[in-house]
């Protein structure tokens, strides 16, 4: 068991899908709890299947809150995210998404606790306090994610060059790279191995799933990173 653990320290994972950022919190010494609307039965912690915006609310309400330390949340990307705001607006394609992060932010400064809040590289209402990539971590995937820190903060790290293309097509042309592509199908998408592998998932094998995911190695730097935040304040 983790230093972290041994201490009582617990993360709230609110929309956890299937775990990628829970795994990673888990490596840097958080005990987790997960929640999301979907049953996930592949969840490697404590799960609990509830409306997340609720649960969060409840749990203020009771001040059952105050068990945990920090917060963590990757609400729906679709109405903020790249595809959507691009290539699929300018096509017609697509319907409308709810956008939940002004509704969530309320309530996480409601709750008093830091946070941090996912989301891709697009339009979301988030601050960009830190944007990791994959190249950062040796990984097979690029997987440019943005995230706001609410109540710490921590440098940015560098951004390494890429070496080299996404492997795949893009408008008509095929490319090969060091670099799978872990979402969509056809067009040279990753196979669910490739994904796992890439990403260092292995307890889902569920494409839906991977595809959704964050790989761990950002979490583990992020709850790794917040530990020490707290405590360098501690002292």
């Amino acid at each position: 068991m983790t230093t972290a653990s041994r201490n009582g320290l617990r993360l709230l994972d609110l929309f956890c899908c299937a775990g990628g950022a829970a795994m990673g919190y888990h490596r840097a010494g958080f005990a987790v709890d997960g929640v999301d609307i979907a049953d996930r039965p592949r969840y490697p912690f404590t799960f609990h299947r509830a409306d997340a915006l609720e649960h969060l609310a409840r749990l203020i309400d009771t001040g059952e809150i105050e068990r945990y330390a920090l917060i963590h949340n990757s609400p729906p990307c679709q109405a903020g995210c790249t595809l959507t705001v691009g290539t699929n607006q300018s096509r017609g394609w697509g319907g409308e998404h709810v956008q939940l992060i002004p509704e969530l932010r309320a309530l996480l400064d409601a709750s008093g606790l830091p946070y941090v809040i996912e989301q891709p590289t697009g339009k979301a209402p988030v601050r960009r306090d830190l944007r990791l990539c994959g190249e950062s971590f040796g990984l097979g995937v690029l997987r440019h994610r943005t995230f706001e820190l609410g109540r710490w903060s921590t440098p940015q790290p560098p951004h390494p060059a890429h070496r080299g293309y996404v492997r795949g097509v893009r408008h008509g042309v095929h490319r090969d790279g060091p670099y799978v592509a872990a979402y969509g199908a056809g067009g040279g998408k990753a196979t669910v191995p490739e994904m796992q592998t890439a990403m260092d998932i292995t307890w889902t094998d569920v494409r839906e799933e991977l595809t959704e995911a964050i790989p761990p190695a950002f979490t583990q730097w992020i709850g790794t990173a917040f530990l020490t935040c707290r405590q360098e304040v501690l002292v």
